[in-house]
């Protein structure tokens, strides 16, 4: 690696001031599971780091207002531990179980996860689906950005140069049940070839409404609006495979070393409908 500067703020405002919007060699690290990796491989040579480490008041899990709010340098193993996470957003914690393995869990950061943009990664389909956003903050002060608008595309970001995840918020299910679901080409904490989060609110036996998101298969996890519409009123495995086969029409599908596009089309058609039939069982919440 090539030298560089770090820096070790103790307060968010004092991280975000240095930051800096017009040099792209400036950058906030906070587990750094993927960063470093980045930069032994000479793919990234930053000339500052600024550590988020001591920031204590970005690590936190509170459920206020019917919201949970988390903050950005939590570790996914903390959430995946968390009882408010367990009784709030089940789905959470199934999927930080396969996410990776626990050394990574134990100091990849939530913000940090998002932050990084990786399309193969598990949490950010779900979170979409649950409907989260996180809170942003810069020099000109805070903002929300949904997590379905996060990401810009494949390893890219909404954020400014000089913006920092300070929080993520996941609203409010209201008796909406979720599953996801994901494909990988050997063990089951390997990156996925597809990743499917869905949420749905049913009525009796069948959907009312669903969110259906795709990642890893896609140069960015994206909703599909179509497939969530042929999901309306399906309560049986033919309304369920044809939103399956909706999805496999809509969704724009990349060929990587997880698996060609036509591989992958197939596997949204069948595990968008499976993924569907586990929320509307419930096994997925």
């Amino acid at each position: 690696m090539t030298p560089f500067e770090l820096a070790e703020p103790t307060s968010l405002k004092d991280a975000v001031a240095l930051l800096d919007a017009g040099d792209p060699t400036v950058r906030p690290i906070a587990g750094g599971t993927a960063l470093m990796l980045m930069m032994k491989a000479g793919v990234f040579r930053p000339s500052k780091l600024v550590s988020l480490a001591g920031v204590k008041d970005l690590v936190s899990i509170d459920r206020a207002g019917g919201e949970l709010k988390i903050g950005a340098m939590t570790p996914l193993a903390a959430l995946e531990r968390s009882d408010a996470v367990r009784t709030h957003a089940p789905v959470v914690t199934r999927t930080l179980r396969t996410l990776s393995n626990i050394r990574v869990r134990n100091v990849a950061t939530v913000g940090g996860a998002l932050a990084h943009a990786d399309p193969h990664m598990d949490l950010p389909p779900v979170l979409i689906a649950l409907g989260a956003r996180v809170a942003v903050q810069g020099k000109s002060g805070e903002r929300t950005v949904p997590v379905a608008d996060l990401f810009a595309g494949y390893f890219e970001t909404v954020l400014a140069k000089d913006e920092l995840i300070s929080a993520l918020i996941v609203p409010p299910q209201d008796g909406r049940r979720a599953a996801y679901l994901k494909v990988t080409t050997r063990a089951v904490h390997d990156w996925p070839a597809l990743g499917v989060a869905v949420s749905v609110a049913v009525d009796g036996q069948a959907i009312r409404d669903a969110a259906i998101v795709v990642s890893a298969a896609t140069e960015k996890p994206v909703r599909l609006a179509g497939a969530e519409e042929a999901a309306k009123n399906a309560a049986d495995d033919a309304g369920l495979r044809r939103a399956g086969d909706a999805a496999a029409d809509e969704a724009e599908l990349i060929t990587d070393a997880q698996g060609t596009a036509a591989y992958k089309k197939e596997l949204v058609r069948v595990y968008v409908a499976r993924a569907l039939r586990a929320a509307l069982e419930g096994h997925g919440r």
